[in-house]
């Protein structure tokens, strides 16, 4: 009777598992498994797109996560969803990625905003661009915005004066946007080195 109660378990189990092998060995070509509808996959037109088996593996691996009651965190899924392979609390990243990864403060679909940290985000925050909508409107894809949760295509609205994505306002419920947090700026998974043409 155990056995076939832990049959259904197992079978989720084994196709977890090869979702997640799938997305370490190919890394090319495929569809998200959740919400895909609300990813811009089709304007990615340079180095810096969203792989859509990384992005499902991201995806898939915060699911399990919390299937087993273990928290989902911003760092982890970023890393995991934008190949920019950055660790420590988000704050860090900004200055981390100097050196190793191009940094600007232009979206770029692909790219990672790096949320400064604040007394509401003491360790800051990171989130994938999924997509530029406008020059002041993204959508970008994280984790544990809302506690414990993946969101995806969520609306974040530049609102310095200056137009460069350093505050910005994040739609955190549908067609209402919350208060004005500090960016640092985003990082692009192209390596400055490659970018060079090292």
């Amino acid at each position: 009777m155990t056995l076939i109660l832990s049959l259904p378990r197992l079978a989720t189990r084994i196709g977890l598992l090869l979702t997640l092998l799938l997305g370490l060995a190919a890394c090319a070509g495929g569809k998200d498994i959740e919400q895909a509808s609300q990813l811009n996959f089709a304007s990615a037109k340079s180095a810096d797109a969203i792989d859509p088996e990384r992005h499902a593996y991201a995806v898939a691996l915060a699911k399990e996560m919390r299937g087993y009651g273990k928290r989902v965190w911003c760092v982890p899924f970023a890393r995991n969803a934008s190949g920019i392979e950055l660790r420590g609390n988000a704050a860090t990243w900004w200055g981390k990625a100097e050196g190793r990864y191009d940094r600007g403060h232009d979206p770029k679909i692909g790219s990672v905003m790096v949320f400064s940290s604040t007394r509401k985000l003491p360790m800051g925050h990171v989130a994938m661009v999924s997509e530029v909508v406008s020059p002041r409107e993204i959508k970008v894809d994280h984790a544990n915005w809302h506690r414990n949760k993946v969101s995806l295509g969520m609306t974040v609205v530049d609102v310095s004066k200056a137009n460069d994505w350093s505050q910005v306002r994040v739609a955190t419920n549908p067609n209402q946007l919350g208060r004005v947090y500090p960016v640092s700026g985003f990082i692009s998974k192209q390596s400055t080195t490659r970018q060079a043409g090292l």
